[in-house]
């Protein structure tokens, strides 16, 4: 911490050697331009010139969508941001009072996507019926390729890697967050599309954190290619962008309050 002496200077007053100076009739002076230039040869350190970030306003209550959200499914929304994934037809899963039910088909965005911060709430069946991946079985699908695993896996074991919150057949959770059976869920993931180089080879794989029900279940961990059951596929530049899928597996499972935050990168505006 830096420590200023405050001077006296008639009416205005001046901080020594600190990086804000107000006098009157004068716009304060904000940050250095004689520091350091940082590594990457763009900024000085401390750098008043650089552009403030955008202000976003979080959402009132925990779990609801910030100001610069792109809402994808929100109480009493009539699931226009959604369609069938195969054919891209009107959706047809139920859907009452802002909450969808799975139903025979996936579905997806009609947006695409790349990097973002996902926000998705969801509940397996109350009434549990089977066991292992037979029980509360959906996903929640990055780009439309890459799945994080929804499952009722309370108190319910199956292969780690296609437990809840899976880096589906790649990557377990690193704790069993669950909630039990019927009660609410939530996904907070960060995701990263991969990057790709001019000859079509792999220069980044995507990268995904997840907060499962507050927890960190995946810390910044690189997808292997794109998810698929008893096998992993791989990557092509087609995996680069893509939409956000909703799996049907044959349970009845909830959704509701998902959002979406396009991501960009730092000092773009």
């Amino acid at each position: 911490m830096r420590v200023t002496r405050l001077c006296a200077l008639g009416t205005g007053a001046l901080f020594a050697g600190a990086a804000v100076v107000s006098l009157q009739g004068q716009q304060p002076k904000i940050g250095y331009d004689d520091t350091p230039m940082q590594p990457n040869g763009k900024w000085h350190i401390h750098d008043g010139k650089r552009p403030q970030p955008r202000i976003v306003t979080p959402g009132a209550t925990v779990g609801a969508p910030p100001s610069d959200a792109v809402v994808l499914l929100g109480p009493g929304g009539d699931g226009s941001a959604w369609q069938m994934s195969t054919g891209g037809g009107a959706l047809t899963w139920p859907l009452k009072d802002g909450v969808l039910q799975s139903a025979k088909g996936m579905i997806e965005t009609k947006q695409q996507f790349t990097d973002f911060q996902l926000h998705v709430e969801f509940a397996t069946p109350k009434d549990v019926k089977g066991d292992g991946q037979g029980r509360g079985n959906s996903g929640v699908f990055l780009l439309g390729q890459f799945e994080v695993q929804v499952l009722d896996s309370y108190q319910n074991q199956t292969y780690p890697d296609g437990q809840a919150a899976a880096m589906y057949g790649q990557y377990p959770p690193l704790v069993n967050a669950s909630r039990p059976p019927g009660e609410w869920q939530a996904y907070d993931i960060v995701f990263t599309a991969p990057r790709f180089k001019g000859d079509g080879t792999v220069e980044k794989p995507a990268m995904v954190t997840v907060v499962h029900n507050g927890v960190v279940v995946h810390n910044a961990t690189a997808y292997q290619g794109p998810t698929e059951h008893k096998t992993i596929k791989p990557y092509v530049p087609a995996a680069a962008t893509g939409p956000i899928r909703l799996q049907d597996h044959g349970n009845p499972v909830h959704f509701r309050n998902i959002w979406i935050r396009p991501l960009k990168g730092y000092d773009e505006t």
